[in-house]
């Protein structure tokens, strides 16, 4: 690797996080970002691709650690190095699910951070090489490119969208994340102006991609209405597991 490694601390207690980043800087680590949530922390881990997400277990909100630490491993393949409280037979019984490289307990010591941060990034670059490791494409195309890209979990909550998506729909980013995507936008017939079935739960369902080229329009929340092509398929783990639903919606040449 030839520049320093870069870190993103993902912990919502501002003491534990100040005290890892000077931790990591004194060995010149390279600490790309802070966040407080796993919600934040999939946005991010899309947006700066680290070397490594330092991601404590336990963080209040919609998702916790973990279960931010599984999507953003599979979408975006950056290693996880769990920072945990007290073991917990429960908690530590999901962990594995997520695949990390190492779990830390508190209190740790500056040698256990370096050393496992160490161990983990060169046992994630000597990792072979996977066609399926994005099985949404390459995070750094998708935040860049030129139609809304919106990843749902089982249930249909949004824990994912690209810039453009925020600009799509016209709202803040944070009216966005973990809400039901029917919450932000409605897909009709551009004809009639009925409601069009939901593609989402199809998609989940039937294991198959739904797609809408001709007389679809997204509503927004603001009344816009914009004419769309939309597409929408499921999403599968490594161990061949639904993981989510990406829907990609394009607005149409007038």
């Amino acid at each position: 690797m030839t520049h320093p490694p870069r870190i993103l601390i993902v912990d919502d207690d501002p003491i534990i996080t100040r005290l890892l980043a000077t931790m990591l800087q004194k060995k010149r680590f390279n600490v790309v970002g802070t966040v407080t949530s796993g919600e934040e922390a999939i946005i991010k881990s899309a947006e700066l691709n680290p070397d490594l997400v330092m991601m404590n277990t336990n963080l209040s909100g919609a998702l916790d650690g973990i279960d931010a630490a599984y999507y953003i491993f599979q979408l975006f393949h950056c290693p996880i190095l769990f920072i945990t409280e007290i073991p917990d037979e429960k908690r530590l019984e999901r962990v594995k699910y997520a695949e990390p490289y190492g779990i830390i307990f508190k209190p740790f010591t500056e040698i256990e951070i370096t050393t496992n941060v160490d161990l983990a990034i060169y046992n994630h670059g000597n990792r072979p090489n996977s066609p399926e490791q994005y099985p949404m494409g390459d995070p750094k195309k998708i935040m860049d490119v030129l139609e809304g890209i919106f990843i749902m979990d089982k249930r249909g909550r949004i824990i994912f969208f690209n810039t453009y998506a925020t600009w799509l729909l016209d709202i803040p980013a944070g009216q966005i994340m973990m809400k039901h995507w029917r919450e932000v936008l409605m897909l009709i017939n551009a004809t009639t102006h009925e409601e069009i079935k939901d593609p989402v739960s199809d998609a989940i369902n039937h294991l198959a991609g739904v797609f809408y080229d001709t007389y679809t329009a997204m509503v927004t929340t603001t009344s816009k209405c914009r004419q769309v092509k939309v597409a929408v398929r499921p999403i599968l783990d490594t161990h061949g597991k639904l993981l989510a639903a990406i829907m990609s919606i394009k607005e149409k040449s007038p």
